[in-house]
């Protein structure tokens, strides 16, 4: 079963008036829908748009893996708890695992603006020690996995008219970065997303250059 998610069907949100331009994917803070509270592992994907000098200020996390990837800028990360600071740059991946809990804050210090993607999953068992990690460019060929929450991410770059498999998996989740893609006879643009469940057989069509981020997950 494939269900699709356009781009302008996301939940606005964020805090304008302060730089921050939020679509949520799934129920979010005040935006709840008892019918769209997670997908496989995947309780949120938020795109964000930060204006320049804009963020958000020191905040808690607990029990969740938070994954970021970065389209346009840079995202100067700040985990207070452990004190790694760093800046995450398209192509990276970030991970801040907030385990049994885990304080951080992220912003716009650059003079253009910031547009990432942030996800969030459940872990496979709550508790634990707080994780971080970012991932300096990576490749196509090599998924970042994410065994506490049985969960594997994949990254398609496409030229117009390539093909890429869909992994056979429980559940899969499409989001569109860049370009256009077709799935089993959907287009789909920038901001939109698949959920596939029971994906088997199943390949995307670039009919643009574009940019895919594929989350790979099984049944726990």
């Amino acid at each position: 079963m494939i269900r699709i998610q356009r781009a302008a069907d996301r939940y606005p949100g964020g805090d304008p008036e302060a730089g921050i331009e939020t679509r949520h994917a799934l129920s979010f803070g005040a935006h709840y829908d008892p019918d769209n509270l997670r997908f496989g592992a995947i309780l949120a994907c938020n795109e964000e748009r930060l204006a320049p000098g804009a963020g958000f200020d020191e905040h808690p996390h607990s029990h969740t893996e938070i994954v970021t990837w970065v389209v346009e800028g840079e995202l100067t990360h700040h985990d207070t708890a452990a004190g790694h600071s760093t800046v995450v740059r398209p192509g990276d991946v970030q991970r801040l695992s907030s385990a049994a809990g885990v304080r951080h804050e992220e912003r716009n210090d650059a003079d253009v603006p910031l547009v990432f993607v942030q996800m969030w999953l459940a872990p496979l068992a709550p508790g634990g020690d707080p994780a971080y990690e970012t991932i300096r460019g990576i490749a196509d060929s090599t998924p970042y996995a994410l065994p506490e929450a049985a969960a594997m991410l994949h990254v398609r770059r496409l030229e117009a008219g390539e093909r890429t498999a869909v992994p056979d998996a429980d559940f899969v989740y499409a989001h569109v970065v860049r370009g256009t893609v077709r799935l089993d006879g959907e287009e789909l643009a920038p901001g939109d997303a698949a959920r596939v469940t029971d994906a088997r057989a199943l390949a995307l069509l670039a009919t643009s250059d574009a940019e895919v981020l594929l989350w790979e997950m099984q049944r726990v």
